[in-house]
């Protein structure tokens, strides 16, 4: 059996599979979190080692937690450039689909403010590109260990392209229905043996099924990995995202149900806009201290500046058909830099093999936005005119005033420290053990009122995990892990000047047991996970029945669910990916009537199934099905957005430099609910649409 952990992707993982041991030199000529594709495995969907849940180079088969990931590149052909479309068909996720940020649950909790880009907290309010991105990867389940507050029900960590020695560069052109063009370069080359530049860049624009929607996006995205000397590499990824667009809300509900409206219908206006600027800067540099021992320092420096104006339905009057508005404008900036110092190495204690990491980890934060909302004019009516439910006139917008509702600022600082030790102790049994300390300062200043409040918070989170061998090719594994989530801690921030006891809640705590195994089939063609979980937010906040302005942390919220996965080549040239999930999602105890209430967005059950022909060169196709079960749009469940099954397929030509492909999206025009935020806005899924897709390589 092979070494369950390495240092490198490349050099160390040909060394660890000679030896079986972490004997071997350290000589690195990309960073440890890279990954190279062989000749041979371009096409498999598998992703057979991972950094996300481990911070280390780890075969995903010894990673005691349940991981999905996927290639972007199985997605685009379909011109799929957002998370919640991604993700739609992985186990036990589900997307909220906010028009202004992406928004995700997972295993029933939220998980908004739980993303990442190459491991670097990722928590900004906006809608991230996938252009620019390799893989996505969901890990299920508490991380707080390795990457502090939040995660609750799991993390989600972008994989970005990164320069690769002797890659060929492509062009890609693309259209489809409802005016979707694009077109994107991803150029690279080596100037020298030590130095390899790639370049991603393009612009997309497309208009949407949905009455007066369009968006417009661009990206540029250099990157560089330079071998300074035999032991040191520099990584340097810089990348500048656009993204303007019309915002859309969806639709309300009625009587229970979405509204019985056409999927084009929308009920904003013609001034409203949402302008995403958004530039990240990150820095690796990964020395090489002595055999098999590794030190690396990361910096991210994260810039946004998000503006929007949007009118949306906030209630219906079933009596007279009407739909109630609001109209609000925001100014947002944030800026995050994140410090990271990482020491990695193997060695051996009483014939035991130990991977150890430890970590020193420094967050500062700065959130700034200003909202303005209508002014009600005359006093007592709607600030915005009222529409039709069945025939809005897109043009009625409100002329009215607007004034600030409330202008703030808020400085975060965070310091954690954290140590891993992945543990072999023989062939069939290992170990996984880790501790983290957090501290979590929030400052907040409501700049209309000149008051300001600070609060300081503090956690320990452990996470334990055992990986038991006993046959080659099956793995079976146990975790329990912890997480926290302080006060002020989500989109960062608290409300100075308040007369309750919000401010002053401890952390919220959440807890997860999960057990499963992890297989390889088909003489390691096919990879597959079961895992079992049961996850609880045991001390979530919720008010005094006796007294409303107190808030106690007696309250809980519990999911437990079963998932299945599998990846691979099953025969020739034929390829699967897909799984299935089941979870039951429930508020288990509260004083707010959610108590017995399922979790909004959650189905029950959920998956996809897509099987792949795909031969070295010539023709290939590919179908799939994305299938996922009845889900409440509010958290009191009085909205049930029915389940569906959408069925897709592509059908394209390849040879050595270029590759011609077309997709069908929603084949039988199937009517479905995607997402929702509320029950007066629900996103209405697309319709059937073509996108064909030509790429050239040299």
């Amino acid at each position: 059996m092979p070494a369950p952990f390495r240092l490198t992707s490349v050099t160390l993982g040909l060394c660890a599979s000679l030896t079986g041991g972490f004997t071997c030199a350290a000589t690195t000529e990309l960073p440890a979190t890279s990954i190279s594709a062989e000749v041979g495995e371009v096409d498999d969907p598998r992703v057979k080692e991972v950094s996300t849940a481990t911070r280390t180079a780890t075969p995903v088969r010894y990673v005691p937690q349940a991981i999905d990931s996927i290639k972007t590149a199985n997605l685009s052909d379909y011109g799929t450039n957002d998370l919640g479309t991604a993700l739609g068909g992985i186990p036990n996720v589900s997307s909220g689909a906010d028009t202004r940020f992406d928004s995700l649950r997972i295993r029933g909790f939220d998980a908004s403010n739980d993303f990442y880009l190459d491991g670097i907290r990722d928590d900004s309010q906006y809608v991230r590109d996938l252009h620019n991105i390799e893989r996505i990867e969901v890990l299920k389940g508490p991380a707080a260990v390795l990457y502090g507050r939040g995660s609750q029900g799991g993390i989600v960590n972008r994989v970005s392209k990164l320069p690769e020695f002797g890659r060929r560069s492509t062009i890609e052109a693309q259209g489809g229905s409802e005016d979707m063009r694009s077109l994107y370069a991803d150029l690279s080359t080596d100037p020298s043996e030590n130095l390899s530049l790639r370049l991603n860049m393009g612009n997309l624009d497309e208009n949407s099924f949905r009455d007066g929607v369009s968006g417009s996006r661009q990206l540029f995205a250099p990157s560089m990995s330079w071998q300074l000397t035999p032991d040191l590499n520099w990584l340097v990824q810089y990348e500048y995202s656009r993204y303007n667009r019309t915002p859309d809300r969806g639709i309300p509900a009625i009587n229970g149900r979405p509204a019985d409206v056409g999927r084009d219908t929308t009920y904003g206006t013609d001034n409203d806009f949402i302008d995403d600027k958004s530039q990240s800067l990150r820095s690796k540099l990964s020395y090489e201290l002595a055999d098999n021992w590794q030190l690396r320092h990361t910096l991210g420096v994260f810039k946004l500046n998000s503006d929007f104006d949007n009118t949306y339905v906030t209630n219906v009057n079933t009596t007279t058909n009407q739909v109630v508005r609001q109209h609000w404008q925001q100014d947002l900036t944030t800026r995050n830099v994140f410090n990271n110092l990482e020491l990695e190495g193997g060695f051996s204690t009483f014939g035991l093999e130990h991977r150890l990491l430890s970590g020193l980890e420094l967050g500062s934060q700065r959130r700034d936005p200003k909202l303005y909302n209508a002014a009600t004019t005359p006093p007592g009516n709607s600030p915005v005119p009222g529409l039709d439910l069945y025939n809005p006139d897109r043009n009625i917008v409100h002329t009215g005033r607007m004034q600030v509702f409330s202008d703030s600022h808020t400085e975060v600082e965070s310091r954690a420290i954290y140590l891993q030790d992945q543990l072999r102790l023989n062939d069939q049994w290992q170990l996984l053990a880790g501790v983290r300390y957090d501290t979590f300062d929030v400052d907040s200043t409501n700049q209309l009122k000149n008051l300001s409040e600070d609060r300081d918070s503090h956690s320990t989170s452990p996470r334990l995990g055992v990986v038991w061998t006993p046959l080659q090719n099956h793995s079976f594994y146990a975790s329990w892990s912890k997480t926290f989530s302080p006060v002020g801690g989500g989109l960062i921030g608290i409300t100075p000047g308040l007369t309750t006891n919000v401010n002053d809640l401890s952390p919220e705590l959440t807890k997860q047991k999960e057990i499963g195994v992890k297989s390889d089939w088909l003489d390691d063609r096919l990879s597959t996970t079961l895992a079992i979980y049961e996850l609880e937010l045991y001390n979530r906040r919720t008010s005094d029945p006796n007294d409303p302005t107190v808030t106690l942390l007696t309250g809980m919220q519990r999911s437990r669910g079963i998932e299945l996965t599998g990846a691979g080549k099953i025969t020739g040239n034929w390829y699967l990916r897909g799984g299935m999930g089941f979870q039951d999602a429930t508020v288990e105890k509260d004083n707010n009537g959610f108590e017995g209430k399922r979790i909004s967005n959650v189905a029950k059950r959920n998956g996809s199934l897509f099987i792949t022909w795909k031969p070295e060169m010539g023709w290939y196709a590919e179908t799939g099905l994305t299938l996922v079960g009845d889900r409440y749009a509010d958290n009191l469940n009085t909205t049930v957005l029915p389940g569906y099954g959408r069925w897709d397929a592509l059908a394209g030509f390849r040879q050595k430099d270029w590759d011609l492909r077309a997709a069908l999206n929603n084949i039988s025009d199937k009517t479905y609910y995607e997402s929702s935020t509320s029950a007066y806005q629900i996103q209405p899924g697309a319709p059937r649409s073509l996108v064909v897709t030509g790429t050239y390589s040299f």
